[in-house]
């Protein structure tokens, strides 16, 4: 089937999943984003990766199966607080987790990185493959988490929050529940208890009577719900986000393991600093939002502490340093090895893979990813022309 018909199926699965939990409105924002460029496509788009991958590169098929994060992408990493204290730095998102080959985690990742500029070059697949991979193999030899608190000075710099962005998060949170409230009732998503309950769990003890809204984030989970718990707790805000969970569109295509949910299990991985606040119950994922829970986004400046200079360069330019993919492959390899000791299997099938394995399949599928884009824009405009939104 074509992305037209892909993307049919797939809101179709989501309203027989959510039912009237659904919110339509999430779905046309989402086709809007999935219009707007390769990179948003791709990162909106993890059923029709599903789909796809295994055609687009067979010989992968084979590769040790992992429980592997799936949706991965530049901007699938940021920041947290672990049990003790300790600043962390990873994946931040698992909501597609399932087992599969582990190489796919690698191509999917290498792929973002291709289709991050507006304008991509085919030639950067060679340099983001070997930084990808030369982090990958150290990972498989040496499996931990990245804790920043007292090494990682450069990447720790990097994530730093510069104080016109913590005013920013504050400010952008405000504007979201203002414009929540001014909706008429008819207009709002429908809170149901199952969300409130989750949120209300999450709170700490002691804090007071909480605000919610609804919240429209993210790319892949745009038509799932996902509300905002805001209450005070000795003397400043506290936040808690929940959204809906689904099995894994990799489950639902490939998977032999029935409906189960591994995201919990994923970022709880045996060589990994989980974050404490992250929980998974009765189909809802909860976790805190701070200003320090923090992921660097493609398309927007970092901090002027970066170690480039004192201009602000997007976050792309960032993303795509050698030293920040070599600490993605690293942190490839700690979550494949969470869930059982694959790495000699890793190792052995690296060593047969032909040199320039990860280049190649991660130009084919940005190449496919940039065609499909392209047609998908363009049915999207037809009907921009025709009247209402499809």
């Amino acid at each position: 089937m074509d992305i037209l018909v892909s993307n049919d199926a797939y809101e179709a699965f989501l309203r027989a999943e959510l039912g009237h939990e659904l919110v339509e409105e999430g779905l046309a924002e989402k086709r809007l984003e999935m219009a707007g460029d390769a990179f948003g496509f791709l990162r909106a788009t993890y059923f029709r990766w599903a789909e796809t991958a295994l055609e687009l590169f067979p010989e992968l098929a084979g590769a040790p199966t992992v429980l592997a994060v799936g949706d991965i992408h530049l901007e699938n990493f940021g920041t947290w607080r672990d049990a003790e204290g300790r600043l962390v730095w990873g994946v931040n998102d698992y909501d597609e987790a399932a087992e599969m080959p582990y190489a796919l985690d690698l191509v999917r990742l290498a792929t973002s990185g291709l289709l991050a500029s507006p304008d991509p070059d085919w030639r950067e697949a060679g340099p983001i493959a070997e930084r990808l991979l030369d982090g990958y193999a150290k990972g498989l030899r040496k499996p931990g988490p990245t804790l920043l608190d007292r090494d990682h000075r450069w990447l720790r710099h990097t994530v730093m929050v510069p104080d016109e962005h913590r005013d920013a998060f504050w400010q952008k949170l405000k504007k979201k529940r203002k414009h929540f409230g001014r909706r008429p009732d008819d207009e709002r998503p429908v809170f149901f208890p199952r969300y409130e309950a989750a949120l209300r769990a999450a709170l700490p003890q002691g804090a007071g009577r909480p605000r919610f809204w609804y919240r429209s984030a993210g790319l892949g989970s745009l038509g799932r719900p996902r509300w905002v718990a805001q209450a005070k707790w000795r003397g400043d805000w506290v936040l808690r986000e929940a959204k809906a969970v689904l099995p894994s569109a990799w489950v639902r295509l490939h998977g032999r393991h029935g409906r189960a949910v591994r995201c919990l299990e994923l970022a709880s991985g045996r060589h990994r600093a989980p974050d404490p606040w992250y929980r998974v119950n009765d189909g809802v994922a909860v976790r805190r939002l701070s200003p320090n829970n923090r992921k660097i986004e493609t398309d927007r400046p970092i901090s002027p502490g970066w170690e480039h200079g004192p201009e602000e360069p997007l976050g792309r330019e960032v993303l795509l340093g050698e030293r920040m993919l070599r600490a993605m492959g690293r942190e490839m390899a700690a979550i494949h090895l969470g869930a059982g000791d694959h790495a000699a299997a890793i190792r052995a099938d690296l060593a047969k893979r032909p040199a320039g394995w990860l280049r190649e399949a991660a130009l084919r599928a940005a190449q496919a990813t940039a065609a499909e884009h392209r047609q998908f824009a363009a049915h999207m405009a037809r009907h921009a022309e025709a009247g209402p939104s499809p």
